[in-house]
């Protein structure tokens, strides 16, 4: 939001807007969102405000998106979320765009490169977890076709619709989290226990754990 005149550049000079414009605008725009009811762990923070209303709960059928919130959060172990969304790029860029076929065949220099780069979390069982359970996605894969058709499984193949009235009522973990984490264990996955199996089925849409009165709940439910 601009706090100065704005020039905007034009093919026959300058036009100039006022601030006034830009002042009134963002008052609109905060307005509306002060009717926005939400679940309230995002606080005031922006990037976790846009992660709860673009991605939160919602289900996801890609294996490539699958194995990112896998990855993800396989490193909030003992971490706070905020904390991984604010590294999600720097992950991106050093896991090369989530691409569990490219990472599967992480050799030493590779695990050697991500140690030391200080844009993630440097962790070394977290690291060696990471190539691990992307051999072991490829596994799932040949299985079953797509790791999307194994994961679904354990929720009957639809997204679990709950009514939580507030946010303590939400669980850290479920019988489904425990079968699906106990499975994947079996499998040779690692840093995947019932919790953080649990905030996976959240992400990737497996569960709606949105409190009733928020307004992604309401939508995820159409």
């Amino acid at each position: 939001m601009c706090y100065n005149v704005c020039i905007l550049s034009a093919k026959y000079g300058a036009f100039f807007v006022s601030l006034k414009f830009f002042e009134t605008t963002s008052v609109r725009i905060l307005s509306m969102d002060k009717k926005i009811k939400r679940c309230s762990w995002p606080a005031s923070d922006s990037l976790m405000i846009k992660y709860h209303d673009k991605e939160w709960g919602v289900a996801v059928h890609s294996d490539k998106k699958h194995f990112e919130y896998l990855l993800l959060d396989s490193f909030q172990a003992g971490l706070s979320w905020s904390t991984i969304l604010k590294k999600r790029k720097n992950f991106r860029k050093a896991f090369d765009n989530f691409s569990y076929k490219i990472i599967a065949k992480y050799g030493k220099k590779d695990f050697n490169r991500l140690l030391k780069d200080e844009g993630i979390i440097r962790n070394r069982l977290k690291i060696k977890a990471a190539i691990t359970n992307s051999q072991k996605f490829l596994e799932i894969k040949k299985e079953f076709g797509s790791f999307d058709k194994y994961i679904w499984r354990f929720v009957g193949e639809e997204s679990i619709r709950n009514k939580f009235r507030k946010l303590s009522e939400i669980p850290a973990k479920t019988r489904e989290s425990d079968a699906m984490s106990k499975d994947l264990k079996s499998r040779g996955f690692k840093f995947v226990g019932s919790t953080i199996c649990y905030a996976y089925m959240q992400a990737a849409g497996m569960v709606n754990d949105h409190i009733e009165n928020c307004f992604r709940y309401r939508q995820l439910k159409r």
